[in-house]
């Protein structure tokens, strides 16, 4: 008999952490496999080959309708060329649309079509249910000390860690 491999990389087959996995460890271990069962077994054409980051875009637009790429790239903190190929890549798709801003022709808002509405509310769904499963068995303190512990999580590192190396002098 060939014994089950373990997936090192995405940690598939293994359940319990480890003593030496680090708190940043398993939060990305645990932001791994939601993004991957989120976008698992998708049978939606609209949704089938769409990325968590292109959802993530699609997210900040229902929220943010009429917003710019410039709004985006300041509130997500992404490349803006990254951003660039994202939201042409969703507006060839039709899930999202452009107007020209009235007061500034330069701007282009962008807002979520019907098809990136119904995109939006079926990862919404799709991300409800997860999170039922992966709360399941923690009663209503532990979830709000789980929140609690990750805004506090957040905003530890919203504070600068490493110094910011000076500027080297063109000359």
């Amino acid at each position: 008999m060939i014994p089950k491999k373990v997936d090192t990389v995405n940690r598939k087959g293994k359940t319990e952490p480890t003593p030496e996995a680090s708190v940043l460890d398993l939060i990305h271990t645990v932001m791994h496999g939601v993004r991957s069962l989120q976008y698992h077994g998708v049978e939606d054409p609209a949704l089938a080959g769409l990325t968590p980051m292109e959802g993530k875009v699609l997210g900040f637009f229902a929220r943010h309708p009429g917003a710019t790429q410039r709004d985006l790239a300041q509130h997500s903190g992404r490349d803006k060329a990254q951003l660039a190929r994202l939201i042409k890549s969703l507006r060839e798709r039709g899930l999202l649309l452009a107007e020209e801003d009235g007061s500034d022709r330069r701007q282009v808002c962008l807002r979520l079509s019907d098809a990136g509405q119904a995109v939006r509310d079926t990862l919404q769904q799709r991300e409800r249910l997860l999170e039922q499963q992966a709360l399941a068995g923690l009663n209503s303190a532990q979830r709000r000390a789980l929140i609690e512990a990750l805004q506090r999580v957040q905003t530890n590192l919203g504070e600068p860690v490493f110094p910011t190396p000076p500027r080297q002098a063109k000359g």
